[in-house]
């Protein structure tokens, strides 16, 4: 299903906020704990109702950190000193909500719901949209955007671009009177790139909104903006006026600061000094990896509880060759990142092969997937599309050392590269810094240096030019030609034309055809059934394992709890029976079994060694977890906060806040995915030769896993706050949170084994 763009603007179905969207920023300054200088310093601007400004800069100038205090959410997930104010309308910017829509640099680490639609909702929820307006502008805002998609889609299947347009989406459906835009093309190839600055246009033109747009290419935004700021890298303005202006009186002054001013070619890379990488494994030319007729298909599960396979790469041939850079071009969910994957051994290849030259072969395997952690990392170097996902040591320099330590190079001479690396991309003086710290163009100068210390013989490289002013831009390309040169074979996806443009050979990818979709497979009559009897049902069996006396009853009690499951599994109906819900529920009683176990060996110990005892012990264990395997997986997180909020009346803010983080456990296998990736192409991941490396892989990702949910709940309080979720006193719902006939017939069901239990009790 498919729904034709409508503009925005279109869509008048409530009013707009009350205001003009005038801003004033005075004296604001911002010096982050742990860092000795301020990012801003002592910054005052004005902008009248309507403008629309290109605020730009060089890389860590502070041009993310002035778009988050124009929002108001500076302090919510950072800490430091700030002094100054910022006023829209001349209030302070988090007091009414709706008024700012923001678009973070990342865009989806601030996905807050399990489906587009949902997610685009979000802010008008928070800002009291009537339920029956929302509709429409949800589909005028993602069809904006060119999300074509239905709605039911589920977030964490979308690209990274389509990440980067959903959150556009969400800013554009509240309609707010001031629209800041952190990077809003970055990730997006030209075609959808030019789409989305015609809808911002389209939009600010029509309702007349003041807008500051972040970007460091100037040139396709220079005819929106009407005013372009400029700050220098000590977070103050150095020139300010209209964008002719500033460009013709100070543009090259301007490219000496790293800016990319229209009409001034890019760059030529930086020299890296002379010996920093040694001669390669491979003669030129020879081809380093091969993939023949490599398809990959990706399966993601539905808020519904089904699958959905679409094919990320369909039929593809590539060779890249000692000596030789290679592009990856094409549109926003073409598959390049996942074929990077494939080419790394990160991921299963569906058909096809994916082979590297026999001299790189390791224990006479050529296919990398097959290769141990270390290995991987002699040989292979990934840099993804979020860097900040891939951090695995705890300062800079440790970062760029990890690989080199794995692989064992010597220590001095390994130290002695990273120290030249971290000069050359301008991070030097941030070697003790903790890296997650850094700026987003920062990691991703941090992810090359760590992915090129230790010279592979292949490098694949994720958008790394992203985010670069042109200086930094010069570094990475610099070590990206000089490790070519040296005689490893490079790719690189990209939709910067420069890239593009210096690289030896260009492959275009297109979007593969996707095959028709099977039928809907049918419903078990569990997941027809409202959060809140779930719950209820799963709850019900506490007692009921509580009060079960002797361990002849609590079976009796088990064995009508599998009878109702395997009820609540029938799935009656038209379409093909849905697959794996017996294998699911075993696979969710694994950790519950193994406790009743340990339950039981316990009372056996303790207990005289009495076998009814521990037999007892063990089975009411059972009955307590065994609802939950079968119910709790059915219960849509979204929907709860509807049903706690709506069916149960509790506050709104600690119910959305709970919805949303519950909805990121179901991108958590996503999540230690990424993190066991990193760490095996880094080399740090476990030994196939030494099962003990088992354990402390699993330590390590535990704790990469606690890491990264504190950075994600820190930035998704930045993107529900910039949504108007801390001053939504008076919201409203996307969905209704009925009680159907299902749910009562389901905690009915429930008090059953509870029955079970108190007649056994009564009668023993």
């Amino acid at each position: 299903m498919t729904r034709t763009p409508v503009p925005v603007a279109a869509t008048e179905a409530e009013p707009p906020v009350v205001g003009t969207g005038a801003v004033e920023v005075s004296g604001l300054t911002w010096r982050p704990y742990g860092r000795r200088d301020p990012i801003l310093s002592d910054l005052g601007l004005e902008l009248p109702p309507g403008q629309r400004v290109l605020l730009v800069g060089p890389s860590g100038s502070g041009k993310s950190t002035l778009l988050r205090a124009l929002a108001g959410v500076l302090e919510v997930a950072d800490s430091g000193e700030l002094a100054g104010s910022v006023t829209i309308d001349g209030e302070a910017p988090h007091t009414r909500p709706g008024a700012v829509g923001l678009v973070l640099q990342e865009p989806g680490s601030g996905v807050v719901a399990a489906t587009i639609g949902r997610d685009v909702a979000f802010g008008l929820e928070n800002t009291g949209v009537r339920r029956a307006a929302m509709p429409a502008r949800v589909t005028s805002a993602l069809g904006a955007v060119g999300l074509t998609m239905p709605e039911d889609t589920p977030t964490h299947a979308l690209s990274g671009g389509e990440q980067q347009r959903l959150a556009l989406a969400g800013a554009l459906a509240l309609e707010p009177t001031l629209l800041l835009l952190d990077e809003p093309t970055a990730m997006l190839d030209p075609g959808n790139a030019a789409a989305v600055r015609a809808c911002v246009g389209n939009v600010v033109a029509a309702r007349r909104l003041t807008t500051v747009v972040v970007e460091h290419r100037l040139g396709p935004w220079v005819d929106f903006a009407d005013r372009m700021v400029v700050l220098g890298r000590d977070g103050r303005v150095v020139a300010d006026g209209a964008p002719e202006v500033v460009l013709a009186e100070r543009g090259a002054e301007l490219v000496d600061h790293g800016i990319w001013v229209p009409g001034f070619p890019a760059p030529e890379p930086a020299p890296l000094p002379p010996g920093l990488f040694g001669p390669g494994t491979l003669g030129a030319n020879e081809v380093a990896v091969d993939a023949a007729d490599v398809t990959v298909a990706r399966s993601v599960r539905m808020v519904s509880g089904g699958t959905r396979t679409t094919l990320a790469v369909d039929g593809q041939w590539l060779q890249a060759r000692a000596g030789q850079s290679l592009a990856l071009v094409g549109p926003s969910g073409s598959g390049k990142s996942t074929l990077l994957l494939a080419l790394a051994g990160l991921l299963p290849v569906d058909d096809g092969v994916v082979r590297v030259h026999p001299t790189l072969a390791r224990h006479g395997e050529r296919h990398p997937a097959e290769w141990d952690t270390v290995d991987l990392a002699r040989t292979v170097a990934w840099v993804p599309q979020w860097s900040s996902s891939t951090i695995v040591a705890g300062t800079v320099l440790g970062e760029v050392m990890a690989t080199s330590r794995a692989v064992g190079l010597v220590e001095a001479e390994a130290e002695a590269r990273a120290h030249a690396l971290l000069d050359l991309l301008g991070l030097r003086h941030l070697e003790q810094a903790d890296p997650r710290h850094l700026s987003g163009g920062e990691q991703r100068r941090l992810a090359m240096a760590a992915a090129v210390a230790h010279q592979p013989a292949l490098l694949l490289a994720d958008e790394a030019t992203v985010g670069q002013d042109r200086l930094t831009w010069a570094a990475v390309m610099g070590v990206v030609e000089a490790l070519r040169d040296a005689g490893s074979a490079i790719v690189l996806t990209t939709h910067d034309e420069a890239v593009e443009a210096r690289c030896d050979r260009v492959v275009t990818l297109e979007r593969p055809v996707q095959p028709t979709a099977p039928p809907t497979p049918r419903r078990p009559l569990v997941a027809r059934c409202g959060p809140l009897s779930l719950l209820a049902a799963s709850a019900a069996a506490i007692p009921a394992g509580v009060l079960s006396p002797r361990w002849t009853a609590t079976l009796v009690v088990v064995a009508v709890q599998v009878l109702l499951g395997a009820l609540a599994l029938v799935s009656p109906g038209d379409g093909p029976q849905p697959r794996g819900r017996l294998r699911g529920v075993v696979t969710r009683l694994v950790p519950g079994a193994i406790g009743a176990l340990s339950v039981a060996w316990s009372s056996w110990l303790l207990g005289g060694r009495d076998l009814e005892v521990a037999a007892g012990a063990g089975l009411r264990v059972l009955v307590i977890v065994l609802p939950s395997a079968v119910l709790i997986p059915h219960i849509d997180a979204d929907a709860l906060g509807d049903h706690l909020a709506q069916r149960l009346r509790l506050p709104a803010r600690p119910v959305v806040a709970t919805a949303a983080a519950l909805q990121r456990v179901h991108t958590f296998g996503d999540v230690w995915t990424e993190i066991a990736r990193a760490r095996r192409v880094r080399g740090l991941g476990p030994s196939r030769r030494s099962p003990r490396t088992v354990l402390a892989e699993l330590g390590a990702l535990t704790m990469g896993m606690l890491v990264r949910s504190l950075q994600a709940a820190a930035t998704l309080a930045v993107a529900m706050d910039a949504r108007g979720f801390s001053t939504a006193y008076r919201r409203t719902w996307w969905a209704a949170a009925p009680w159907r006939v299902a749910d009562s017939v389901l905690v009915a069901a429930s008090l059953l084994p509870l029955a079970v239990a108190l007649l056994a009790r009564a009668v023993l």
